[in-house]
């Protein structure tokens, strides 16, 4: 896996959920601007989806299993549209902090990512 791919998906992830938890605490609702924000995030976990992948087929291994690996960057792509989806649903202040939870478990599921391919 790269390095610096992993790092800019946790630091967007993270700079996400800063944004959307003030938008929470300003007792806001998602915005246009968020959802822009969770695309950017998106693109960037499926940007690393197709790497991962294509790192595999090359025949680069993970340390604890291929299987587990594409469960994680599955799970890790799939984070934040949950999240914006859900936000659409609760048009209040608790939309914004779903987004602002789903970042975090993002950045989270990048820790592991790191750990599961080895690094």
């Amino acid at each position: 896996m790269l390095d610096a791919l992993t790092v800019a998906v946790s630091v967007a992830a993270l700079a996400l959920a800063a944004w959307c938890g003030l938008a929470a605490f300003r007792d806001q609702p998602t915005k246009d601007w968020h959802f822009i924000g969770m695309a950017v995030v998106t693109l960037l976990a499926l940007v690393q989806l197709v790497i991962g992948v294509v790192q595999l087929a090359r025949g680069d291994k993970a340390d604890e299993g291929a299987t587990i690996f594409i469960a994680y960057l599955v799970g890790a792509f799939a984070a934040v549209p949950a999240a914006g989806f859900l936000s659409l649903a609760e048009r209040t202040r608790w939309g914004s902090a779903t987004v602002a939870a789903g970042a975090v478990v993002l950045a989270v599921l990048e820790v592991r990512l790191h750990d599961i391919w080895g690094g």
